[in-house]
């Protein structure tokens, strides 16, 4: 039941996150809440690892949860879920595009999608800054007290170098995976 759970749970997110791994956050963050599969800080901690490592990062958040959740059978049948919704609609597609392809409905329906995926971005960004600067969900929890200072102070740095300083623009981007690692087990973020 739980392999079945972790899949439709997955296809949702897969078939209404439109715009890339980053629009999955908000739907992981509800899903955290709803399931109790994960916790916020887990989510922080998710993004990272998913953000780290080869590969899609929604597919990676989505193996992480199933394999924290049933293990490796999860971790694929959650990979499964999400992807399933690409797959279908990528083969429905192919099968009509040249029939479509120039109607002023697709056209307008995609159109459409650009501003919902610009706001789930923009969702994901904010539940990110939220997690990470404030240690809390939502806009109405966050307090000045709250403030994690030593995140503050890293974005901060970071922003001041990758903006100001010519030499790290030019560093790859494996450079700042392994300095956020070091930072992190320093600082013990």
């Amino acid at each position: 039941m739980m392999y079945l759970r972790l899949f439709w749970e997955f296809f949702k997110i897969g078939l209404f996150a439109v715009g890339g791994g980053m629009a999955t956050v908000p739907f992981l963050q509800t899903l955290g809440e709803r399931t109790l599969w994960f916790t916020t800080e887990e989510l922080a901690n998710m993004i990272a690892v998913s953000e780290s490592t080869p590969g899609p990062i929604g597919v990676n958040m989505a193996t992480y949860v199933g394999y924290t959740t049933a293990v490796v059978p999860g971790g694929i049948i959650a990979t499964l879920g999400l992807i399933a919704p690409s797959i279908i609609i990528i083969l429905i597609v192919a099968a009509v595009l040249e029939q479509f392809r120039e109607s002023r409905y697709v056209k307008a329906a995609f159109y459409g999608l650009r501003p919902a995926s610009a706001g789930l971005i923009a969702a994901a960004a904010l539940a990110i800054i939220l997690i990470a600067f404030f240690g809390v969900d939502t806009v109405f929890d966050v307090s000045v007290s709250a403030i994690r200072i030593r995140h503050v102070i890293l974005a901060a740095v970071l922003f001041v170098l990758i903006r100001y300083v010519p030499k790290v623009k030019e560093l790859h981007p494996i450079c700042f995976i392994l300095f956020a690692a070091v930072a992190g087990i320093i600082f013990a973020f």
